[in-house]
This record gives structure tokens, sequence and C-alpha cells, in this order.
């Protein structure tokens, strides 16, 4: 007995006015590029735990550095690409340098994400 795919249509059929407002809705090329780049800046393990905390409460590296478990200079160089992704921001006071999530659409963004996994 052949299995059919389910996620293929079986009959070649296409909607011309869905495929028209599809079209008209989609993001432009420079937006989609943006969004895949924020993803995968979201795709690292060591990256979503610094944003999970930063999405608590600002801290400082040193404090980023003891909740990943890793040495300051490792956390520095994650914390440059998320700031390049502006998904954090920084403000140094004195000798000590803050950081907290960029705006709320990222802890937004965060907050979707573990919702989702956790919903079954």
């Amino acid at each position: 007995m052949k299995e059919i795919a389910c996620d293929v249509c079986e009959e070649l059929c296409e909607h011309p006015q869905n495929i028209c407002l599809a079209r008209a809705e989609a993001l432009p090329d420079e937006e989609v590029q943006q969004i895949a780049e924020v993803f995968k800046i979201l795709g690292d393990m060591t990256r979503l735990k610094i944003l999970h905390a930063l999405s608590k409460r600002e801290l400082c590296v040193c404090d980023i550095a003891a909740v990943v478990n890793m040495g300051q200079s490792a956390v520095s160089h994650q914390l440059r690409l998320l700031r390049g992704a502006r998904l954090v921001k920084y403000r140094k006071e004195g000798k000590m340098v803050w950081y907290s999530v960029d705006d709320d659409h990222v802890a937004t963004l965060l907050a979707q994400g573990i919702e989702h996994i956790q919903h079954r």
C-alpha cells in the first residue's frame, strides 16, 4: 500500500486570490534577512540563558558570567553579538558595565518562546 505524504496537496490546485494576498502581505527581503539574523543569534543556548537572566533584571558583566558559569571574556563576546542584534543594551556606571534587554519586545519574544515550548 502506497503511503501519501500528509504535508503536500494530493492535487495541484492553486488559489490565485490567496497567492495575490500573500504576496502583497509579504515582508521585504531586507526585513526577512534582519529577522533571520535575530533568530540566528537566538539559536544559541548561552545567549538564551543570558537573555533570560536579563529579562528578569539588569546585571553587570560579572554577574552574568557567574549566572552562566563562563568567563567574562566569553560572556563579553556573547554580549557583543546580542548588542549587535539590538537585543541588549548597556550602560556604564564607573568601572561597572550593566546590561539589560534592549526593550520590551525582546522580553516578550523570549517569554513567548518559553510559553510555546511549555504549552502541550
